[in-house]
């Protein structure tokens, strides 16, 4: 077995670390690639970490500064989190450096995961934290392996690694859905992703997120999510259906049918912020921003036309004069202020006699 011949804390490692020095090196001799930044700034942080908390010395050695590439590491750390007694991590290491090293658009992935994961979420440190702690980061990292089995007629080792992935990191994955590069799942947790769904690129899913299917029908049947899509925790979107590029799902809301681009659905099930016929455009990028905000006053106007009247007509009142008057965070002025009175919302059971002229709500009792 190879030993930590390559830094001065393997003296004090067991000499049966991970075997895959020489097929690591021999990669960047035959490859003749550029110089890996990413890799040497994660040995970076890990050298800096062992010195700021010496009893992750023999971790941190095993994990990343015994090896000679990042997909050397990688290989082994998810092969040993995914092993079992009777699927040893070396022998799964083995298939999953076999596979990186042999598609170069998979380690372009990984690399701009890494990226992805380092610029969007604030709660990350280093590219060592990415790489050891990130179970979204791995749980994605081994599906990619496991979808090329899956494409090259490997089907019972993919599906194998794909109930892995789901008992360890809590994120289940089908190793038929295909997903595209700088791509966060944030947290992670309780992520569903059906067989045929189609993830684009520069993404970022919350946890607790399902793209599912609609019942029990064969086919192409899960969510189609384009490049810059952001999409809120709790969400599920169901069916065949696109969401569109830079569009945004606000949390909670369950999608059934196609959002358009650069467009907000919110609420379950999700409409359209500002309506379908003439939804508010997003100016900016939402998987990069991470705004999973929006005005309230767009998502009163949009349920508009759903809110019933009789006893709910006090509340509505009430609580619509409340955000008429509001002004958010980013100092814009109240809706009555920007030439939008609320007589225009037609309020069934209001008959637009809700809102005066001035576009207030007139005193009420209630």
């Amino acid at each position: 077995m190879a030993t930590c011949v390559d830094c001065p804390l393997s003296r004090d490692v067991p000499a049966t670390i991970y075997d895959f020095a020489e097929l690591s090196s021999a990669y960047h001799h035959s490859k003749n690639e550029e110089k890996d930044e990413l890799w040497h700034r994660m040995r970076e942080e890990a050298r800096k970490d062992v010195e700021q908390e010496p009893v992750l010395g023999s971790y941190y050695v095993c994990a990343i500064l015994a090896h000679g590439s990042l997909e050397s590491a990688l290989a082994t750390h998810l092969g040993y989190r995914l092993a079992t007694p009777n699927l040893p991590g070396p022998n799964l290491a083995e298939v999953f450096l076999a596979v990186l090293l042999d598609d170069r658009a998979i380690r372009t992935a990984i690399r701009e995961d890494m990226k992805a994961i380092k610029e969007r979420d604030p709660a990350c440190v280093s590219y060592v934290q990415i790489m050891l702690n990130f179970k979204g980061f791995l749980a994605i990292q081994a599906h990619r392996v496991a979808h090329r089995l899956w494409l090259t007629g490997r089907v019972p080792l993919a599906l194998v690694i794909q109930n892995r992935v789901s008992e360890v990191f809590a994120v289940d994955i089908h190793p038929g859905a295909r997903i595209g590069k700088g791509v966060l799942l944030d947290h992670a947790t309780g992520t569903v992703i059906g067989e045929t769904a189609v993830i684009g690129d520069n993404v970022s899913i919350l946890h607790n997120v399902t793209l599912g299917g609609t019942g029990k029908c064969s086919g192409d049947r899960h969510p189609k999510i384009g490049d810059g899509v952001l999409v809120g925790a709790g969400t599920h979107v169901l069916g065949n259906v696109r969401i569109g590029h830079g569009a945004k799902i606000g949390a909670g809301s369950v999608v059934l049918k196609e959002v358009p681009e650069r467009t907000t659905a919110v609420g379950n099930p999700a409409r359209l912020l500002g309506g379908m016929k003439n939804p508010i455009k997003l100016t900016k990028i939402p998987s990069l921003t991470m705004d999973h905000t929006y005005e309230w006053c767009d998502y009163f106007s949009a349920q508009a036309p759903r809110l019933g009247s009789g006893t709910e007509d006090g509340w509505m009142r009430k609580e619509w004069r409340t955000r008429a008057l509001d002004v958010d965070r980013q100092g814009r002025k109240p809706w009555a202020e920007r030439g939008k009175p609320w007589a225009q919302l037609k309020i069934r059971g209001c008959n637009g006699a809700c809102a005066n002229a001035s576009g207030s709500f007139p005193p009420s009792s209630t």
